[in-house]
């Protein structure tokens, strides 16, 4: 699969972070089972890297890896199992270890100047990242003139009462959010909420 495979795979993308490795596999199989099959994982904690070697095992799961800020992460996300990664910017550090990992990566920007940089190093699928802050919906239609060529999954300060003001422009592939991975149901090990709001993510589209 490519990036823009990836992307188009579930309207949204959420956005992992977990505390506690015995709740790896279940959140994965919770969030298939509602439909979202596309999960990143981020690096926020120590457990990173040991979730996304557990969820690889869950039929039906394309996991990736986020919060990629160091170089290094690029190849030991890879050989835990990540299939694509996502950054919250871009550097020229950043750029060449997704070259020589071979990890598709999703990288963050937030103005026009940082959108056309990327592009010019031959990403054309960026991570609007933070999407609010940065102007959310009004910068995408924005950038949709001038850089039409891109297509987007904004992040960042997106729910699922907004989440389709971003879905139906046409750059937006998808979005990314953490309200499919509450802590409390987490820690509840509420699997069956967090398939109950998968499902409801997944109807978006």
């Amino acid at each position: 699969m490519t990036l823009l495979d990836i992307m188009r795979t579930s309207a949204v993308i959420p956005v992992i972070a977990i505390d506690d490795p015995d709740h790896a596999v279940p959140l994965a199989k919770a969030l298939v089972a509602g439909g979202i099959r596309v999960l990143e994982v981020t690096l926020r904690t120590k457990h990173g890297l040991a979730a996304i070697k557990a969820m690889t095992a869950v039929e039906g799961a394309i996991v990736g890896v986020g919060t990629l800020t160091q170089p290094e992460e690029f190849a030991a996300a890879r050989d835990a199992g990540a299939v694509f990664g996502v950054s919250p910017g871009l550097t020229p550090a950043l750029i060449a270890a997704a070259k020589s990992s071979g990890l598709p990566l999703l990288p963050g920007v937030m103005t026009p100047s940082e959108v056309m940089a990327a592009r010019e190093q031959g990403f054309q699928q960026l991570k609007l990242f933070p999407a609010v802050p940065a102007g959310g919906v009004g910068m995408l239609n924005a950038l949709a003139g001038p850089l039409g060529d891109i297509t987007f999954c904004p992040t960042g300060g997106i729910s699922i009462e907004t989440a389709p003001q971003f879905l139906k422009l046409k750059n937006v592939a998808c979005v990314g959010g953490s309200w499919l991975t509450p802590k409390d149901l987490m820690l509840a090990g509420d699997w069956a909420g967090i398939t109950a709001l998968a499902k409801a993510a997944s109807a978006l589209r």
